[in-house]
Formats: C-alpha cells, structure tokens, sequence
C-alpha cells in the first residue's frame, strides 16, 4: 500500500514556525480583559464557563445531555394514611350539596329530592349510587317532568361491597355529561360522603389524571368525605393500576 504523503507547500510559500510556549503564555496575558465573567460565549452558540456558574444558574439554553433529574417516585399512600388525610377536616360546614369540581355536585338525599333546588342549580344528570327500594328510591319516575337524566347503582355503603366494578362506567358516565352543553352533574347516595364520594374520586382519578391523594384533595377542599375502609382499598388498587400504566410507579 502506497504510503499516503502530506501535500507539498508551493516554493513561494513559507511555514509559519510554531510558537513556543512563553510565547503562548505572553500572548494570553497580552489578550486578558478588565472582567472575568463566569460565562462567555466565545464563538456563536459555544460558551465557556466556570462550575459555579452552572451550579448557581442551572443554565437552560439548550437541554442537558444526561436528562433532567427526575423527582421522587410516586408512592401509593397506605390505608392509614388516606384515613389520616380524611380526618383532616378542610370544608367549613357539612351541606346537602357542594360543588367539588366544576359543574360536579356532590350530595346526599335530602338534595337529591329538593327538585326546586336542582332546577335552581341547573342539574341536567343525577346518579344516585344508593338506589333501590330500601335506600334513596327516586329512580327517573321520581325526576318526571324535569329537564334531567338519572343514573342509577344499586351499592350498600358496606366495606365488602364491590363498587369498583361502577368506577369506570360512572365515570364515562359523568364525562360524557359534562361534555353536554351547559352539563351539570349531582352524584349522591344517603349522606354524600362514602358511596358517592368514592365514585367522584374514580372520576378525577380516570379523567382528570389526579393520584388518589389528590382527588382526596380536591374535593375534601369542597366538602368532608368519608369513604369506607373496603371502598379506599378499592381506590388504592385503581391508583395502582393508573399509576402503572401512566408510568407514576
């Protein structure tokens, strides 16, 4: 193989020799400026900088090659400490109806049999998770003549019932009738704080995206819930799954 040779230089041309390094050194005190900053940009886009600077700044002109810190993991609250976080009273008073999110009520009974007071806050959906002959027996013959839909779940307010197979069909539910024009939505069962409030949370939880802690949050900010022990070991198993499909976990 041919060996490969560097280009000829042209007889008129001269090589510069290479400088020696008191001559480099004179050079870079020759060209020394009155200020020292942390960071210069010294050819368009190209910055030379000190650690501190970096530090101190966290600059964010271009992203960082290693990646973002990322923050501490979710971790799913226990059984105790959600029932810790409902014992933190957040609502001033306990009424018949709050509004915990926008155009979602949540409520007890007595609201759910006060028409005037439905028409009055323009609910156009009930769903009534405590239905059936022996609990809240309103059912669509009861809403008659009033410019609203009702959904009815037959569920006891007991740890061993299983509400979490409601949790999506509520939800998809109550999605779809806030989509409605001018959609308000009363979600209620005897008392409006276990029943109903656990499907609530499934809805903020599926639709809006909130941990279990912060749908507890949300509407506990609104109105004092209480959720059965069976009910949030429910939600905890439905945060679990959200949280591993949403990469939380």
């Amino acid at each position: 193989m041919a060996e490969a040779s560097l280009p000829e230089l042209r007889g008129d041309v001269e090589a510069t020799p290479c400088p020696s390094v008191l001559e480099l050194e004179e050079l870079l005190r020759a060209g020394k400026i009155s200020s020292c900053n942390r960071v210069d940009e010294v050819w368009p886009n190209l910055y030379i900088g000190d650690a501190m600077d970096s530090l101190q700044k966290q600059d964010l002109r271009r992203p960082k090659i290693h990646g973002a810190v990322r923050g501490a993991p979710y971790q799913p609250p226990t059984l105790s400490s959600l029932q810790r976080l409902l014992w933190v009273r957040r609502a001033a008073t306990l009424s018949h109806i709050n509004e915990v999110w926008p155009n979602l009520f949540l409520g007890d009974a007595y609201a759910a049999r006060d028409k005037s007071k439905l028409i009055q806050l323009g609910i156009t959906h009930v769903v009534n998770v405590a239905a059936g002959k022996f609990q809240v027996d309103t059912g669509a013959k009861f809403y008659h003549g009033l410019p609203l839909e009702y959904y009815g779940i037959e569920a006891d307010d007991n740890p061993f019932f299983d509400l979490s197979v409601y949790f999506l069909p509520v939800a998809r539910y109550i999605r779809t009738a806030l989509s409605v024009p001018q959609g308000r939505v009363l979600v209620h069962c005897a008392m409006g704080v276990s029943r109903s409030a656990t499907v609530v949370l499934a809805f903020l939880m599926i639709y809006e995206n909130m941990t279990l802690v912060e749908a507890i949050q949300t509407v506990q900010a609104h109105r004092d819930i209480c959720p059965n022990s069976g009910f949030l070991r429910q939600l905890q198993v439905l945060d679990n799954r959200l949280g591993r499909e949403t990469g939380r976990l």
